[in-house]
């Protein structure tokens, strides 16, 4: 979860480090530091933001061609400079940064302990570096010999990057289940965990494999296994643009993702849905399409906002393919002991494509001979190179911690996914099939519209901003949606909020409603809405406040919530990209107001890339 950059060639290192490091920050937040090497190493770190890294620097000498630095996420000691990376080994040989979790770090610990060593911090990455000077100075071998060598020894993840003051011409890195990427230039060389920092200096990276080792010189490339295994380096082109990792005229990033929803959507389907609006084809599924149809069962994995959206797409392939489906949270898939058959289908859903928890059970579901696909926004990231196929969404950088764009190209995903399954079983009427397709395409206009009323979200966001606890309910497509609401407020306005299915509201959260109570009501007109109006009832008979989500139009609901926002008019099993954005643009106003760090929000990071 931790933000990496590094850089060997002939500019100013410092510039690079600390511009790498700013555009990494939703990584990791609580500390940040950089080394540079030159005739010595350099190490410069302090807790808090990469501003305060940058402030404390204003006096510094950092000058030099070679350089690391990283933003940190702690998990192995408090936010410290001490625990800040990079951590230097006791008798200064090597300096590293470390993404990840050594999870046999107290018995490396204890080894090195009783061979002399001391240690500063409460990291496990400081006993990674001990423990690699200790393989350097007592095997007396280079520095990329005692790095594949400690990594031996080593159980757990991480993306790591080394500088050895006797080797001052190189940087090495290594990677297992921790993403990093090298960027190449002309006589230089970029890293990072991923390519955010890079995109303006290249569009030409390599990214690494699990348990690669790269041995970087300004001018060679080395890659080769942790065992010594040669390996040729496998170019790609970057699909980004440093447009894309701005915020532009927008006050957060989170904002401008909010905004960006209509082209994110239409990139997701375009290509994929023929101009006619007569056809779909997702190529990324035709060598699958024969097993996906004989499928026994889908399980959908993801975390978070990703699980989320895999609510959704239950109810739009058991409504619309006929195939039973199970949503599994990642982190609970991967540690029970699942009935997972050659028959079943996982669909693997993350926005960065490093989830852990997610990579984790993937790799659990392909022992047991499932086919597993995955829906992913990046491009060259772990999920799409792990699975058998899958989808990209293709909605662009997304900076926010909060994930909103990633949500609804999602589901964008998943719908098609389910109406291309249904259509080729047979189960889904062409007329129904052709309608789908149709809503589909206009729901990128619908949603600008529904962007007009950003105003309106902010002025009840005003009303509502001192609230301490918000209830969200919804039924059927919508009750997902009520959780992805009720997810964006507590993450980002530290408010505590849940999300319910309307009809469980009687069976305890009904306890909670009074006259301080915010509650909002996914209301869009569907073959429930009789029964959600009922709901409505029920909590303004307990003097509750109700913010609802309507179809436009409606005048039941207008004459009986404290606010109606109204969406256009969808069929209800695609309504959740609607709906859902209203609710992102209160939370976003209410985080605003009460002066919380709206892209970055306490104790988070952008990709979990550790358990």
């Amino acid at each position: 979860m931790c933000g990496i950059v590094g850089y060997i060639g002939d500019k100013n290192v410092y510039p690079i480090l600390i511009n790498g490091l700013k555009r990494l920050e939703s990584r990791g937040y609580d500390s940040a530091g950089i080394s540079s090497l030159n005739e010595d190493i350099k190490v410069f770190k302090k807790k808090g933001k990469v501003c305060d890294l940058e402030k404390y620097m204003s006096d510094k000498d950092i000058s030099g061609t070679v350089g690391i630095g990283h933003t940190r996420w702690a998990t192995h000691g408090e936010p410290s400079d001490i625990n800040a990376h990079p951590h230097t080994s006791r008798n200064g040989h090597f300096v590293i940064i470390h993404n990840g979790i050594i999870e046999n770090y107290t018995v490396l610990k204890s080894k090195l302990i009783n061979r002399g060593y001391s240690f500063a911090s409460e990291t496990d990455t400081e006993v990674l570096a001990n423990l690699i000077e200790y393989i350097y100075i007592k095997g007396k071998v280079s520095a990329e010999i005692a790095v594949r060598l400690a990594l031996t020894k080593v159980v757990g993840a991480y993306g790591l990057v080394i500088l050895c003051r006797n080797e001052p011409d190189k940087i090495i890195a290594a990677r297992k289940g921790s993403p990093l990427v090298i960027g190449i230039g002309e006589n230089e060389y970029f890293l990072a965990s991923d390519a955010t920092p890079i995109v303006e200096y290249t569009k030409s990276v390599v990214y690494l494999n699990n348990d690669d080792v790269a041995i970087i010189k300004k001018d060679e490339l080395i890659l080769k296994t942790v065992k010594n295994d040669t390996l040729v380096p496998k170019i790609q082109k970057l699909d980004l643009d440093i447009g894309d990792i701005e915020k532009n005229e927008y006050a957060h990033f989170m904002l401008k993702e909010i905004f960006e929803q209509p082209r994110s959507i239409q990139d997701t389907f375009r290509g994929r849905i023929s101009n006619d609006l007569k056809d779909l084809h997702l190529g990324g599924l035709l060598d699958v399409l024969p097993r996906l149809l004989e499928a026994r069962r889908i399980i959908i994995i993801g975390c978070g906002t990703s699980w989320h959206a895999g609510l959704v797409g239950e109810y739009l392939f058991e409504d619309l393919a006929r195939l039973p489906v199970e949503v599994e949270y990642a982190s609970e898939f991967r540690y029970r002991n699942p009935l997972i058959g050659k028959d079943d289908v996982i669909i693997a859903i993350s926005q960065s494509g490093e989830t852990a928890d997610t990579l984790a059970a993937i790799q659990l579901a392909k022992n047991a001979g499932a086919l597993v696909l995955g829906i992913c926004n990046v491009v060259g990231s772990s999920i799409p190179r792990e699975t058998d196929a899958g989808v990209y969404t293709h909605a662009g950088p997304e900076i926010g911690v909060a994930s909103t764009k990633s949500f609804t190209a999602q589901v964008t995903v998943l719908a098609m996914m389910a109406i291309l399954i249904g259509r080729s079983k047979g189960v889904l009427p062409e007329a129904e099939y052709l309608g789908l397709i149709s809503e589909l395409s206009q729901i990128p206009g619908k949603m600008e519209y529904l962007l007009t009323f950003n105003e309106k979200y902010r002025k009840i966001a005003e009303l509502y901003m001192a609230a301490n606890n918000f209830l969200y309910l919804g039924r059927g497509y919508f009750f997902p949606v009520a959780l992805e609401g009720a997810l964006k407020l507590k993450e980002i306005s530290y408010i505590h909020a849940e999300g319910y299915p309307a009809a469980e509201m009687k069976h305890g959260p009904i306890a909670l409603i009074d006259e301080n109570m915010p509650v909002v009501v996914i209301a869009v007109k569907d073959k429930s809405y009789d029964k959600i109006v009922s709901n409505i009832q029920e909590v303004k008979a307990r003097n509750g406040i109700v913010i609802a989500i309507v179809s436009e139009g409606d005048e039941i609901i207008k004459n009986m919530a404290d606010h109606v926002l109204e969406i256009p008019h969808v069929d209800e099993k695609i309504a959740s990209l609607l709906a859902v954005v209203p609710l992102q643009l209160l939370s976003y106003h209410i985080a605003v107001m009460r002066g919380c760090d709206v892209d970055q929000p306490r104790n988070l990071a952008k990709s979990v890339t550790v358990e």
